[in-house]
């Protein structure tokens, strides 16, 4: 296929207990129309996990995590084992569509485009909970309401679907341990965000670039039992507030918490509203629930903010 990119593909994995996902996620990038250039299998401080894949897998380059334990570490790892021009992430508990690396290369039509991701569908673990509000999906980790429906430039990337140019990554010095999963920065809870600050750094470094959302790149990611909780929910909310303090504090309030000002202006209050009007003028009594999800994930989120900014605080005096 003329002009069409190398796209590395890097599986992040941290624990047997997802081995078949694992097999799963490395067996729809085997199936794809367009064949990766790598398939990278990059694990995390599991030495029995790296061998099983290498024992099992011959085909698939296998990398451990030579930086701290996480997400950002093992991710910055299998980049330094990429040659491809493009290098794509999907978790090890999703998988993709058969024409995904064909969109994502497809997409990187111009210099421009730094990166791009795709639609993340949840497959649920039974039946969809009906509280659970669409706005929300992003707790799970797949595509929330409020994204495009068709190809446009974005912030940020969800981290379960994307790729970058991989100058782009090595422009940026990748992915910042400090932001990982094991980082924490009031209590005990882990913390996130790494890919949105690493996009946006590179739109602050390149500011005529594009990280580009292609729905069609699709993948599936599957949402364990346990996710599909209330607790789970909230908790997750109060997560992402404490994340999007060290974003802010990494690139900046205006451009950390661009995104997310339009979401809880436009996005939110019209999911509130829709589920009002799904039990009165549609019968649906689950949609008060879902406008109830809404407004306690946003008070959860906005807490987690505040007590992180406060705790940021009170470390500088």
């Amino acid at each position: 296929m003329p002009g069409f990119p190398h796209v590395s593909v890097i599986v992040c994995a941290y624990t047997e207990e997802r081995w078949e996902d694992l097999l799963d996620a490395v067996e729809s990038l085997r199936s794809q129309t367009v064949s990766p250039h790598q398939i990278i299998v990059a694990v995390d401080h599991n030495p029995s996990l790296a061998a099983r894949v290498r024992a099992t897998m011959p085909a698939v380059v296998v990398v451990e995590n030579h930086e701290p334990p996480g997400l950002s570490g093992t991710r910055n790892s299998g980049v330094a084992a990429a040659t491809g021009d493009v290098v794509a992430f999907i978790d090890d508990d999703a998988y993709a569509s058969p024409e995904w690396v064909e969109h994502i290369g497809n997409a990187y039509s111009s210099e421009d485009i730094l990166g791009v991701g795709g639609s993340i569908d949840p497959v649920w673990p039974g039946k969809r909970p009906k509280w659970f509000p669409e706005e929300f999906h992003w707790v799970v980790g797949c595509t929330y309401r409020g994204l495009p429906q068709t190809s446009s430039a974005i912030r940020n990337m969800i981290g379960c679907n994307m790729s970058f140019r991989r100058q782009v990554l090595q422009g940026t010095d990748g992915f910042r341990t400090s932001l990982g999963k094991s980082d924490k920065v009031v209590g005990t809870y882990p913390l996130g965000c790494e890919e949105t600050e690493l996009c946006i750094r590179a739109l602050q470094r390149w500011p005529q670039g594009k990280i580009l959302y292609t729905p069609e790149a699709r993948v599936m990611h599957k949402v364990p039992e346990s996710r599909v909780r209330w607790g789970y929910f909230w908790e997750r909310c109060y997560q992402e507030g404490l994340s999007k303090v060290l974003v802010a504090r990494s690139v900046g309030a205006r451009d950390g918490l661009s995104s997310e000002r339009a979401y809880a202006l436009r996005t939110l209050p019209a999911g509130f509203w829709r589920g009002v009007a799904d039990t009165f003028l549609r019968g649906d009594l689950s949609g008060l629930a879902r406008s109830a999800a809404i407004a306690a994930g946003l008070a959860f989120t906005s807490a987690g903010y505040m007590v992180g900014s406060l705790s940021v605080a009170l470390r500088k005096n």
